[in-house]
């Protein structure tokens, strides 16, 4: 396995439309995988899109427990639940920033695996603000761009010292 370059802010992979996965089985897309899982835990990431490392195609992954890795090829998201809570959340192609996004707290997710079956069920909580996030990233729509408070924004050692009041995160709408 080998580690891959995050792209960053500003390059164009993150902004455009990933391209579907012709075939889940191939041998480059297991690769790419297995890449982009050991690219994930060795940047300390909760979940990795294709085109974060400059792969333009529709492929996750995130982290399951402290060191496993699981991936999600050719997804589709569907909200369970009204996007209606509020979580900080980071991007490793945003390095040292997080920001407040409104999310739902259920989604129904369904793709593919490595070997081409079939793979769906629910998730809730962080791993439903996952799946968004990356879910995202496929459509070219970064974190920032669902921001609706800026004030919201900082840096993450900021935030630590100086965390947003419970109210102060609900006055995003």
């Amino acid at each position: 396995m080998s580690l891959l370059k995050i792209a960053r802010l500003g390059h164009p992979v993150l902004l455009r439309r990933a391209e579907p996965v012709a075939d889940p089985m191939a041998p480059e897309i297991r690769r790419l995988v297995m890449d982009m899982g050991a690219t994930m835990l060795d940047a300390q990431g909760l979940g990795l899109a294709a085109p974060q490392v400059h792969e333009s195609l529709r492929i996750f992954v995130w982290r399951q427990g402290k060191d496993g890795v699981a991936a999600l090829i050719n997804p589709e998201i569907t909200l369970l639940d009204p996007a209606d809570e509020v979580g900080f959340e980071g991007c490793l192609s945003i390095p040292g920033l997080r920001g407040a996004v409104r999310r739902s707290r259920r989604v129904g997710f369904r793709g593919f695996s490595l070997d081409g079956r079939v793979v769906e069920g629910d998730a809730e909580g962080l791993l439903a603000r996952v799946m968004q996030h990356e879910c995202d990233h496929l459509d070219g729509v970064l974190y920032l761009m669902r921001m609706h408070d800026l004030s919201l924004l900082g840096f993450t050692e900021e935030l630590a010292q100086h965390p947003p009041t419970p109210a102060e995160t609900e006055t995003i709408a």
